[in-house]
């Protein structure tokens, strides 16, 4: 008789652990504490709801993150379902509608007759049975307390922010225009919609991004940001220039109106399958919202800017997966407890899915009497995995 199953946490990685144990054959229990009890960021009590960006990465060939989707794709993958269908345009980057994409997740659990679903917070763990830690970056403080007895090691976090998102309608087409990098897109036309700035408006900008007033926050001096998702006033802080060697680079693109690359540039991205919004690329920030309206509204074509959602900021938790897992995602203390997703110490949606799809695996064939066994570090999913346990765990930060 196979071991009972249950999974922590309903995002991205508990739900691709959920279904490919169903996929084996196998009942598994996923315990989700929305909308019973909320995280800061969720919006929704959806499955794999995607909080941040609605990006998945490239998908260009051969780039690894394509290798890694390829991989998952190959296997089963939901997730990567739930992304065909919910594809919006994002130049060579897989995008998608998040509201499409969290749907389909949710109807794909809840209509599996092999996967129980219990709403609700789960302050302890299971004693018996297989146990798989997903509770994301937002794990609630009381699970987060149980989780640092069990690895007997305290929570690693930093800190990761929210990019705006605008009103289509509100955005001037006469000067932002559609283009992707390069001309790189899905069907040949402008993915994107860019905001071209010019010297003079770009130094206003950065000027005014250093003055402006944020969010009164308690965050450590000590405790770092995500440097892959930097808020923009911190990238601004570096150096005047540092903007638009980022978020706002003009690289691959050109002004209609002067025929040439402009000084700076502000892309936005494709939020929904109506294209009815869309969000600032690497834009996100921990600004008051009324500084964030009155700074964004700086930039060209969207003086008159009507903004969905606002960006903000949030603590990423995570344990220090090299001192406390192997290779197939199971606690060396205890084989059958595994963490899958950002709680692993991975980062991204990608990796997350990822880490969950193995860990579905790996539970089911533990659940089976098999002994789980890591995959080659040759493949992408392997070598993943074999970062999360093998990296130094004594500057550990997370694989993205």
């Amino acid at each position: 008789m196979s071991l009972s199953i249950h999974i922590i946490g309903g995002g991205l990685a508990g739900s691709e652990a959920a279904w490919q144990i169903a996929r084996r054959g196998l009942p598994v229990t996923l315990h989700e504490m929305r909308p019973v009890v909320c995280t800061p960021a969720h919006q929704t009590d959806r499955f794999a709801e995607l909080v941040c960006s609605n990006s998945l990465k490239s998908d260009a060939h051969p780039s690894a993150s394509w290798l890694l989707k390829e991989e998952m794709r190959l296997l089963g993958c939901l997730s990567m379902d739930a992304a065909a269908i919910a594809r919006v345009p994002g130049g060579q980057a897989l995008t998608v509608d998040r509201i499409t994409f969290a749907e389909h997740i949710t109807r794909a659990v809840e209509s599996n007759p092999r996967i129980s679903i219990e709403r609700g917070e789960v302050t302890s763990l299971p004693e018996q049975g297989i146990v798989i830690i997903a509770t994301g970056p937002l794990t609630s403080d009381a699970l987060a307390a149980e989780i640092a007895k069990l690895t007997g090691s305290a929570r690693l976090f930093f800190y990761d922010s929210i990019s705006p998102i605008v009103d289509a309608h509100t955005v001037d087409t006469s000067i932002a225009f559609r283009a992707s990098r390069y001309d790189k897109s899905l069907d040949g036309t402008g993915d994107y919609l860019n905001c071209p700035v010019n010297k003079a408006e770009y130094e206003a900008f950065v000027d005014a991004l250093r003055q402006a007033e944020a969010v009164e926050s308690h965050i450590p001096g000590d405790v770092p940001y995500f440097e892959a998702c930097l808020p923009i006033e911190e990238i601004a802080r570096r150096g005047p220039d540092t903007l638009r060697f980022g978020p706002m680079k003009p690289m691959g693109l050109l002004d209609p109106r002067t025929g040439r690359r402009p000084y700076a540039c502000v892309q936005l991205r494709q939020e929904n399958l109506r294209a009815d919004s869309w969000n600032l690329v690497g834009f996100q920030n921990h600004l008051k919202f009324g500084e964030q309206k009155r700074i964004l509204r700086l930039i060209p074509g969207l003086e008159n800017a009507e903004f969905l959602r606002y960006g903000q900021i949030h603590r990423n938790t995570y344990i220090n997966a090299p001192a406390l897992l192997d290779a197939t995602l199971q606690l060396r203390a205890d084989h059958r407890i595994f963490f899958a997703g950002q709680i692993s110490g991975v980062e991204g949606y990608v990796e997350s899915i990822a880490t969950g799809l193995i860990a579905g695996r790996n539970a089911a064939d533990l659940a089976s009497g098999l002994t789980p066994a890591p995959l080659p570090r040759e493949s992408a999913l392997g070598a993943l995995c074999h970062y999360v346990s093998s990296a130094d765990p004594r500057h550990y930060q997370p694989a993205n």
